[in-house]
C-alpha cells in the first residue's frame, strides 16, 4: 500500500516509491524473523513490486521521452 502525505517535504522523484520500498523490507518476514540485513533480502526477491516501480522510477528520470511524456505510477 502506498503512503501518501501531502504535508510531507519533496524528497525527489521517487522519493514515495523509495520510502515504501524502505518500509516493505523493514518490514517483512526476512528481516524479522531471520535476522537477515534488507539488502540481503532484496537480492532474495522480497518486495519485487516496488523494486519493479522504484527501477522504472529511476530508469524514467533517464529516459528523455519519459521525461517529457512524466512518470508512469505514483
Amino acid at each position: 500500500m502506498p503512503r501518501y502525505y501531502e504535508d510531507k517535504p519533496e524528497g525527489g522523484a521517487c522519493a514515495g516509491v523509495k520510502e515504501d520500498l524502505g518500509a516493505c523490507l523493514l518490514q517483512s518476514d526476512c528481516v524479522l524473523q531471520e535476522g537477515k540485513t534488507p539488502r540481503q533480502c532484496l537480492k532474495e526477491g522480497t518486495c519485487r513490486a516496488l523494486q519493479y516501480s522504484f527501477f522504472e522510477c529511476k530508469r524514467s528520470m533517464l529516459d528523455t521521452r519519459s521525461r517529457f511524456r512524466g512518470k508512469k505510477g505514483y
